[in-house]
């Protein structure tokens, strides 16, 4: 028998609006495009038999929404279906959409994937210039944006670089949150030690993945002042879950791949 639970009462919201303010981001206008990218790999549920089903989700949630979802509320909402009985894909999808849009209020659409449609996914890598393997002394591992400097170069490029070196911590549980952050620009070039620096910054900073990545684009885009910009990060999965926000102030198609850490 299937358990009765109400499932969107487990979920916790968190207004955007907050953090916008802290860091000075106009919530009307805000200027960039992007969206928080959440894979589900322990989702499971029963059929009308009571044979139970998996699939891997993957949920996108428009930056336009209202609120973010708190990660530790949402894996208490993904195992209250451990035990109920669905139809089918079609009627979880539609349950599912219809509770975070709720919960977010804004935007959200939803995708299931059975094993054989990801079975050859392969481990991949950010295109572009990884910037870790640099010979620099790190004295500093608390938030600080003054390491953000442009090059000498007065000349206009276009760059990708990445980092799997970014880590901040959840401000609710203070667990670690590990990253791999892609940057890629166009403006003067970015020094890529100071980069480096600034993102080693994050690693006792206190702040949800949402929140760093709108932090991180920001810092960039008022200090080095780049034409064009394009933050994503993809977190490494915890509890089954990894979020990757990506944010963009032009035209950006984020690669759907899966890391060597997810």
């Amino acid at each position: 028998m299937s358990l009765k639970i109400n499932h969107y009462s487990l979920l916790k919201s968190i207004p955007r609006k907050k953090h916008r303010k802290i860091i000075k981001l106009s919530n009307i206008k805000i200027p960039f495009i992007g969206e928080d990218i959440w894979t589900l790999y322990e989702l499971s549920w029963l059929n009308k038999k009571g044979l139970p089903k998996i699939a891997v989700a993957k949920i996108k949630i428009n930056i336009n929404s209202i609120n973010i979802i708190e990660s530790k509320s949402f894996k208490f909402y993904i195992n209250s279906f451990n035990e109920k009985k669905i139809d089918n894909h079609t009627k979880l999808i539609e349950i599912l959409k219809h509770d975070l849009s709720k919960c977010v209020i804004g935007k959200v659409s939803v995708e299931l994937f059975n094993l054989n449609q990801i079975k050859d996914q392969k481990i991949s890598n950010f295109k572009g210039f990884c910037i870790d393997n640099q010979n620099i002394e790190i004295k500093c591992y608390t938030y600080n944006p003054s390491f953000l400097i442009n090059a000498f170069k007065k000349t206009i490029i276009q760059e990708s670089l990445y980092s799997h070196l970014l880590k901040s911590n959840c401000p609710i549980t203070k667990q670690p949150d590990w990253a791999s952050i892609q940057i890629i620009y166009t403006g003067q070039a970015i020094d890529h030690s100071g980069l480096l620096s600034y993102l080693i910054s994050f690693r006792y900073h206190n702040e949800f993945h949402e929140e760093c990545v709108e932090r991180i684009f920001n810092d960039i885009k008022n200090i080095c002042k780049p034409q064009k910009l394009s933050i994503y990060a993809k977190y490494t999965r915890r509890g089954g879950i990894d979020i990757n926000p990506w944010r963009s102030d032009t035209y950006y198609s984020p690669c759907l791949i899966r890391m060597a850490r997810q």
